[in-house]
């Protein structure tokens, strides 16, 4: 067990750390962290990555996100949660869909979102949710995030279920607060649940109880939700080996980056990162663009070896 992917599905009331650290102990690995934290309050999909599958994380954190949340309206809250302090409340009248799906098209697509004070996000080396319980509010600039895909799937008084597929660093609570004061009233996050990432669903899962239950090698090995790494690299598109440039990453030697980039035309490169396979689709490596003329090669060996080097 050196190098897996396992998605869990995080409860409520849980920390990702709290995942991170039985995974850590049920495995017997030190080597193991996760693609995008979820909040305690939030429960779904998290994905681990286990031994030296973690040097891969970044392919994994790219990936798009999925959401199904719920967001009252009438009320908003310091954290844009349902666990912080009301700031702002507001009688809610009858609102029609017409009127909620004029204001959710606004949301659509590209959009700049301010990170929450109640956020991971560092200002000068400090955690800004750590100044925030300090009683401090720092001005943050806004970010570019996506928002794929927006939908409404109910509406319950002054509570609205939404689906949100969105890129990364995108936060749901504040995406909830926004729509919330375009439409006249506030609002705040009360349920958030991650459904997917990427290709990684819920359904797919294992739970945190089947987690805690592995005991021996073969129950580990065996875990619903667990996949090996090469298998987990699918998602990314994908460049064939020849013999000769196989046997130049098998044995690390450096002229393999200039042998694969010299068969293939730049301008074909369009993605920011390759999966480079056998003709059996078996992956071998995967190629990453560091800049303009730079890429760099993380190799997986028999599942289990990791190298990266640059070119």
């Amino acid at each position: 067990m050196q190098s897996r992917i396992l998605n869990i599905d995080k409860p409520c009331g849980v920390t990702s750390h709290d995942v991170v650290a039985l995974a850590r102990k049920r495995f017997r690995l030190r080597a193991i962290g996760h693609t995008g934290t979820l909040d305690p309050a939030a429960s779904g999909v998290l994905l681990l990555c286990l031994g030296r599958a973690t040097k891969f994380a970044r392919f994994f954190e790219a990936l798009d996100k999925t959401y199904w949340t719920v967001l009252e309206l009438g009320a908003c809250t310091d954290t844009q949660d349902a666990t912080g302090q009301v700031t702002r409340m507001c009688t809610v009248p009858p609102i029609q869909r017409e009127q909620i799906e004029r204001v959710l098209e606004r949301f659509r697509g590209s959009i700049q979102q301010v990170p929450p004070m109640y956020s991971a996000v560092k200002y000068q080396g400090q955690r800004l949710y750590k100044l925030a319980r300090q009683g401090h509010v720092i001005r943050r600039e806004p970010r570019q995030v996506y928002i794929r895909r927006l939908e409404l799937l109910d509406i319950q008084g002054p509570r609205l279920t939404l689906s949100v597929t969105c890129s990364k660093g995108t936060y749901i609570r504040t995406l909830c607060e926004d729509i919330g004061l375009a439409l006249g009233y506030g609002a705040h996050m009360t349920t958030l649940q991650r459904c997917r990432i990427g290709s990684f669903s819920l359904a797919q899962a294992g739970s945190l109880a089947c987690l805690n239950s592995q005991v021996d090698t073969h129950s580990r090995e065996s875990m619903r939700g667990l996949s090996p790494l090469s298998y987990a690299l699918t998602f990314l598109p994908s460049l064939m080996l020849t013999s000769s440039q196989y046997q130049a990453i098998r044995t690390g030697q450096g002229r393999a980056l200039p042998m694969i980039l010299s068969s293939v035309h730049a301008q074909h490169l369009t993605s920011p990162s390759y999966r480079l396979c056998l003709p059996h689709d078996q992956t071998i490596a995967v190629m990453h663009r560091q800049g303009p003329e730079r890429w760099k090669l993380y190799r997986l060996e028999n599942e289990e070896d990791y190298d990266a080097c640059d070119e």
